[in-house]
């Protein structure tokens, strides 16, 4: 009797499958870690971005806000605080500007003081209205009544004469644009123009007006030259919504009057927070006061910006570790074409994780280690490169009449004229949704970027036929330069993305220069 036994290459080939099944389970777990952290990275840098340009954007608009009030200003120079055509003039020429889309008034406010009230009623009478008086009534040592408003946004009308000095909410914006010389805006208020009806808060800016050929280079000197106010006021709602083309989607922003969030300091908020992953508060001081903005992260943008696939990472990971170890245990005998399979699928999962599902371009997290290479490449030998934004203008309206199958076809041949628009050397991604990003290296200017923009627009433009329908769109693009509109990643993302919108808010189908 004889007993079988094993040979040593065969008892070798037992522990494949088990050499199969962990290092299939490695590569599962390096490529699950690297997209989580990938995740999390992009989230916050997305989420970063976001509250940045949100504070950006209210800065830059109420600069805007306050430039325009130096023109009312200036004009005071010459005529006088009395001159009513001048300003009705004046506004009439800004009227339609979308940079001042968000203002409700324009206004004159006359510094009065008490032994003058009854020369300066006479006065103002005279010029109209007849029925013109300072209210609310009572003796005070001195009194700022508006002697002029003009509207900016609908036909809003108010008596004239309200004494903004007996509204201590006003008057500490007033006394502070006075003392400093500078503009300066006041706490939540109730717009006069609103006529008593609440719920929709309030902001005035003030900028002093002081009597020609006076000194003014103190605080004693200014107010003894002061004559009066001009003014600008908002509705916080309106002042948010001129801010985007669109509004950020997936984000809950509010503003609170001060430094302290709360029901009674609350300016203005577009959506109720739910709990989300991320959130955070910002303090910014505008016109001589304190805003808070709180921003939290919504399903939408954490889906977005942050889209985690580990778990499906980690499900296929494991099950064709598991399918190939028992592969391997049943095909003992062609170990080299199991490694092989085991190889493929490996590179399969990577490729996954680095790519957009629908296009095949680089995703997110894969065009951003491209724009990293392209950074130090560039540094270290003295190179420009172009960084471009590219969004379909009036794409959810195909969705609509076609169908989403009919919109991702359309995506996919978007992509392939991308793709065929650039050199081998060059990137294009898609960020998701309608968005596209390029990365073009080895440039000579901003005039290259600017023509390769202008052609990528034209090929876009160009005719599709997909299932039988015959479309067009076309597409709104930003170009920033390296190193001349950024030196890392988040500027030059952030520079293109507005050159976009700018393309867009001018009406789209157009090529926009960061500048």
């Amino acid at each position: 009797m004889t007993t079988a036994s094993v040979s040593p290459p065969a008892s070798r080939l037992l522990f494949l499958p088990w050499l199969i099944l962990f290092a299939m389970l490695g590569a599962t777990w390096f490529v699950w870690d690297h997209e989580r952290q990938n995740a999390r990275k992009e989230l916050h840098t997305q989420f970063d971005f976001a509250l940045r340009d949100t504070v950006s954007r209210i800065e830059q608009r109420v600069a805007a806000y306050e430039q325009l009030l130096r023109g009312v200003q200036g004009l005071f120079a010459t005529t006088g605080l009395r001159n009513r055509q001048a300003i009705h003039d004046y506004v009439e020429t800004l009227r339609g500007d979308p940079n001042l889309s968000g203002m409700q008034v324009i206004g004159v406010i006359e510094r009065v003081p008490s032994a003058g009230k009854a020369a300066h009623v006479r006065a103002i009478r005279r010029l109209g209205p007849a029925d013109y008086s300072i209210h609310p009534q009572g003796e005070r040592e001195t009194y700022a009544p508006v002697i002029q408003r003009e509207s900016y946004s609908g036909r809003h009308q108010a008596p004239l004469g309200l004494d903004t000095w007996a509204n201590p909410v006003r008057r500490l914006a007033m006394e502070t644009a006075r003392d400093s010389g500078l503009a300066a805006i006041t706490g939540k208020v109730q717009l006069a123009i609103d006529n008593g009806v609440e719920g929709n808060p309030g902001f005035i800016m003030y900028l002093p007006v002081f009597a020609q050929g006076q000194p003014r280079d103190n605080v004693t000197q200014r107010r003894d030259s002061l004559i009066g106010w001009v003014y600008a006021s908002f509705h916080v709602r309106d002042f948010m919504a001129s801010l985007y083309g669109r509004q950020a989607e997936g984000l809950a922003f509010a503003i609170y009057d001060g430094a302290v969030p709360s029901d009674a300091a609350l300016l203005y908020r577009n959506r109720e927070a739910a709990g989300g992953a991320m959130s955070a508060n910002e303090y910014m001081v505008v016109a001589s006061h304190t805003w808070t903005l709180t921003l939290v992260t919504q399903e939408e943008f954490e889906n977005r910006f942050g889209r985690d696939i580990s778990l499906i990472i980690a499900v296929a990971g494991v099950s064709l570790s598991l399918s190939m170890a028992l592969l391997a245990w049943s095909m003992i005998n062609g170990r080299a074409r199991a490694l092989l399979l085991a190889a493929r699928i490996t590179e399969e999962l990577r490729h996954m994780a680095q790519h957009d599902s629908l296009t095949g371009l680089p995703n997110r997290a894969l065009f951003s280690d491209r724009v990293q290479n392209k950074l130090a490449h560039a540094r270290r030998h003295d190179r420009r490169f172009a960084l471009i934004f590219l969004d379909l203008d009036k794409f959810k309206p195909i969705n609509d009449k076609h169908g989403h199958s009919v919109g991702d076809l359309l995506l996919r041949q978007v992509a392939r004229r991308l793709q065929d628009s650039i050199r081998a050397s060059d990137t294009v991604g898609r960020l998701g949704g309608d968005e596209f990003v390029l990365l073009i290296g080895e440039l000579t200017g901003a005039a290259d970027a600017l023509a390769l923009a202008e052609k990528i627009r034209q090929e876009v433009r160009r005719p599709y036929t997909i299932n039988g329908h015959q479309l067009t769109i076309s597409c709104s693009l930003g170009v920033a330069i390296y190193p001349d509109d950024g030196t890392d990643e988040l500027a030059l993302t952030k520079r293109a993305d507005e050159a976009m919108y700018r393309a867009k808010n001018s009406g789209r189908d157009s090529v926009r220069l960061a500048n």
